[in-house]
């Protein structure tokens, strides 16, 4: 017994030895696990920030892309969008064309053109389309060099005149002059930037849509580069210039030349004639200019996929819808288009309302 009375102190003190050592491991343990899974889900959220279509209008953690000068050409193939004024807050519907053309082509560069964005390495203006567009990383936005774009073809001479800024229609047929030098120079896809888009567009090469029953119109246009077609396009431009008549410049000019180029006085629809398809106007065109009111108006699900079966991307026709009021959590045609195809947008035109 008194052995054993002296040995209950060193057993004491041993149990609490290993009590302690055993509490310092499992609490060195656990700080360990715990900065594991902190790491783990910091590096998973950071993942599936940079490399996936967001969902949300956030990404605040993102800096603006720049308008860079002097980089490569654009690769055949890109999509592209262009603003020919000075305008640098970009509109709810304009987001959403940009944004709904990242998220249909994911592999594809969308090149944002703009007029009114600094040369150089200047950074973007504070403004939220900018912040969540920067959220797509297949998105580019970049200043427009009118001289660097025109040189080398037709239009060059005629961009340098400066009465022809006096005109009345000036920007859209600026536009017009962008759009068709773009499809030469580079190829790929341009669109307006008061189009949705539905589905991936890289299937239909060297293509415009019609717009009415024999009117073709170039807010939708893809085409090879250094294509003859739009190489016609832009002597056509210079040769029958007039920037006093609406539209002579652009769905006038694209048709005329279409039915020279085919040799027809009526154009029907997916006609392809020499290698150049005149899309129906279901494709890219599904709302005729004269009833843009439908596109305010509620539609029921069976209709919408109706309507929509046929159809790649919707022209708003901005010029006359513009000044609409949009119900934007309604059943309105446009509503459920801006919530289906370019959610972003449509979560931050919910947050604003």
């Amino acid at each position: 017994l008194p052995r054993m009375s002296s040995c209950l102190p060193k057993l004491t003190t041993a149990v609490l030895s290993h009590r302690l050592r055993a509490l310092f491991i499992l609490t060195v343990s656990l700080v360990f696990f715990a900065s594991v899974m902190f790491y783990w889900r910091t590096g998973e959220d950071a993942e599936g920030q940079l490399y996936s279509l967001p969902t949300q209008s956030g990404c605040a953690q993102y800096s603006p892309p720049h308008a860079i000068a002097g980089v490569p050409p654009p690769s055949p193939g890109d999509v592209f969008f262009v603003e020919t004024s000075e305008e640098t807050n970009p509109s709810y519907l304009f987001t959403c064309s940009v944004e709904s053309a990242a998220r249909t082509h994911p592999g594809t560069r969308v090149v944002v053109l703009m007029k009114g964005l600094a040369n150089g390495n200047a950074s973007l203006p504070n403004h939220w389309a900018f912040s969540l567009l920067s959220c797509f990383p297949n998105v580019e936005i970049r200043t427009l060099d009118l001289l660097e774009l025109f040189s080398g073809t037709p239009l060059a001479k005629w961009y340098l005149q400066p009465e022809h800024q006096k005109e009345p229609y000036f920007l859209p047929v600026l536009s017009d002059a962008c759009r068709i030098t773009i499809m030469w120079k580079y190829g790929g896809i341009y669109l307006d930037t008061d189009f949705i888009v539905l589905r991936n567009l890289k299937n239909l090469t060297n293509a415009l849509g019609k717009q009415s029953q024999d009117v073709l119109n170039g807010a939708f246009l893809s085409f090879n580069p250094k294509h003859e077609f739009m190489e016609l396009c832009m002597q056509d431009f210079v040769d029958n210039y007039n920037g006093w008549i609406w539209a002579h410049q652009g769905p006038e000019l694209l048709t005329r030349v279409f039915k020279k180029w085919c040799s027809i006085s009526n154009i029907e629809n997916n006609m392809n004639c020499k290698g150049v398809r005149a899309l129906s106007p279901e494709a890219v065109y599904p709302i005729h200019w004269e009833d843009w009111k439908k596109l305010f108006q509620p539609i029921g699900s069976p209709e919408l996929h109706k309507l929509l079966k046929d159809t790649y991307a919707v022209h708003v026709w901005n010029k006359l819808s513009h000044g609409t009021k949009l119900e934007i959590t309604s059943q309105a045609f446009l509503a459920q288009l801006y919530s289906q195809f370019c959610p972003a947008t449509y979560t931050k035109m919910k947050k604003d309302s």
